[in-house]
């Protein structure tokens, strides 16, 4: 397996370095550098069902980080599958890589299978960049893909990790996760509650979005039916930046505005429930004010 990604020879020329070997299940460990976070289960079981019959068609790659300690490079979802057999021991390729080399490859290897969902990738790109010192354009160009691909891919990094993990569970697509960019991590997490409760489109989510950061303005009709007094003669010469309508006295807050703003919060609270997430909420209507306690579990 030559490593030409990292400008590495193909020095492996001797026969030993594919041969196959017999490793005990217990001396290996899963690689540090795994860009996969989330493993399904129920496809592990069914990769597991194919292994005990048909037998493991393609050995796992590993590494002698100890003697007799093995730390995987390639095969991590085959591991965990015969894992769940009770195998005492599995078919590897024994690789000779340090560190570094073998965080690159795992990651290399994983990017390759076209597998990871977006932000498993983003995080991919990112920790390949900080191993190996590349920049956006030179990683892109070794992956084989455009700049604005790859700084694409990153930015999705910049969403909070709520809306991360709902990505790479697959609850939410990376055109929702991308539309949620615009907003700060408050909102961000608000507008996540909303598409899974009522299963928005992408297209629904961007007006949500838009909605949020361009409020429509709440008097404005009010301000046009205002009319104009009389000019007097001073005011009647004056240039036009000067002459115009009066402006509207200042709405005055209702007993019904105050009722729209605390149905708000109860639909936010309603949202977060829907979502999973155990809240409570007291109300507490006083003469002069609404007291609302919402309390939120930290796990």
């Amino acid at each position: 397996m030559a490593i030409s990604f990292f400008g590495k020879k193909k020095e492996e020329t001797s026969s030993s370095v594919n041969q196959v070997v017999m490793v005990p299940v217990a001396a290996i460990v899963p690689n540090r550098f795994q860009p996969r976070k989330v493993f399904n289960t129920d496809h592990i079981g069914e990769l597991a069902s194919t292994i005990e019959q048909h037998g493991l068609l393609q050995p796992i790659v590993l590494r002698e980080y100890e003697d007799q300690k093995f730390e995987i490079i390639a095969g991590e979802r085959r591991f965990r599958a015969i894992q769940t057999l009770k195998w005492a021991e599995l078919p590897a390729i024994v690789q000779k890589m340090d560190d570094h080399e073998t965080a690159s490859m795992a990651l290399i290897e994983n990017l390759q299978r076209e597998e990871l969902t977006a932000v498993e990738e983003a995080d991919a790109y990112q920790n390949l960049m900080k191993l190996n010192g590349f920049t956006q354009a030179s990683l892109a160009e070794k992956m084989g893909k455009s700049q604005s691909f790859v700084a694409n891919k990153l930015r999705l990094l910049k969403l909070s990790q709520p809306v991360q993990e709902a990505i790479m569970n697959h609850e939410i697509s990376e055109r929702h996760g991308r539309s949620l960019l615009k907003l700060d991590e408050f909102n961000q997490q608000m507008v996540l509650h909303q598409i899974l409760a009522e299963q928005l489109t992408v297209k629904d989510t961007e007006a949500l979005v838009a909605s949020i950061i361009n409020p429509e303005p709440a008097v404005e009709e009010e301000v046009a039916d205002v009319e104009e007094e009389p000019a007097t003669i001073e005011e009647s010469t004056e240039t036009p930046k000067k002459a115009g309508k009066k402006k509207a006295p200042k709405k005055e807050m209702t007993t019904a505005d105050t009722k729209v703003a605390v149905n708000t919060i109860k639909k936010s609270i309603e949202l977060i429930e829907q979502s999973g997430i155990p809240v409570s909420a007291v109300e507490d209507d006083q003469k002069d004010v609404y007291r609302i306690t919402i309390e939120i579990p930290k796990k």
